[in-house]
């Protein structure tokens, strides 16, 4: 019995190893490079005196004691901090210096967003790391008439990207993993939300915004409800197809409506 254990348990190890071994590797996140605007905090280990924070000037230098100006535009974390060690023990400041930089805030790196938000613009990710629903959040949040998906255009790895970001999925349903993270000169555009169209006889006729799973008995019921001359029977929608011919169609109340759709409610005859 105990030699029949040890064999399934080798025989379960060596499985699990395999599976390791044949796993994906997590792909690292890219690391930022500096620029122009990013404030970094230094510290030289056992040096206290050498501990600043600063900001990149416009031309990516910084004013560090003992050596002054260093260039650090471009560069990595890791190669800062090899640029401002080099420099000490070049001119002979520091024997052995161990140099740190941390990265405080992001003004180098800017993304636009625009379209039906309450402040269009351009906006510094001042944070490694932002996602969509952050930035959208500090260009003032998505302004009653928006969509409900934003739309990033932008680049990844050299290649040219466009993804569909549905804002609700992230906040509502919790799907995280939805929430990109910006890069350098994203676009992330917000566009109108879908409507519809009711006149005849309801009580407030015109433009209605199109819910998601928004039924004809809803929207209805959204453009206040059919009037006492008004019938819900031989209600009609106009609604263009892919080809961009206008189809007149006869629906039940609980048919789904689409964007554009145009709904006509009539007058009844008793």
């Amino acid at each position: 019995m105990r030699s029949f254990l040890k064999y399934l348990l080798l025989f379960w190890f060596g499985i699990s190893s395999a599976i390791a071994q044949t796993a994906l590797p997590t792909q690292p996140r890219p690391e930022h490079t500096l620029g122009p605007g990013d404030v970094i905090r230094i510290a030289v280990y056992q040096n206290p005196d050498l501990s600043v924070e600063t900001r990149l000037s416009e031309n990516g230098q910084i004013t560090f004691p003992l050596i002054g100006a260093v260039s650090l535009d471009g560069l990595s974390i890791t190669a800062a901090e090899q640029r401002i060690a080099k420099a000490l023990r070049d001119g002979n400041f520091v024997l052995k210096p161990q140099v740190t930089v941390s990265l405080q805030q992001v003004r180098s790196a800017q993304i636009s967003v625009l379209g039906q938000v309450g402040k269009p613009g351009r906006y510094p990710i001042e944070t490694v790391g932002s996602k969509v629903s952050e930035m959208i959040a500090a260009a003032g949040g998505v302004s009653p008439t928006g969509s409900d998906i934003v739309t990033l255009v932008g680049a990844r790895n050299g290649k040219p990207v466009r993804l569909e970001i549905d804002l609700p999925a992230i906040l509502q349903a919790g799907k995280n993993e939805l929430d990109i993270v910006v890069a350098n000169n994203d676009i992330l555009y917000v566009d109108r939300a879908p409507m519809l169209y009711i006149y005849g006889e309801v009580q407030h006729p015109g433009a209605t915004r199109v819910e998601r799973g928004m039924t004809v008995l809803q929207a209805l019921a959204a453009s206040g409800g059919v009037t006492q001359r008004g019938t819900e029977r031989g209600l009609k929608i106009h609604r263009r197809d892919a080809s961009g011919n206008v189809r007149i169609i006869q629906p039940n109340m609980n048919d789904m409506v689409e964007r554009d759709d145009v709904i006509y409610v009539r007058e009844s005859l008793f």
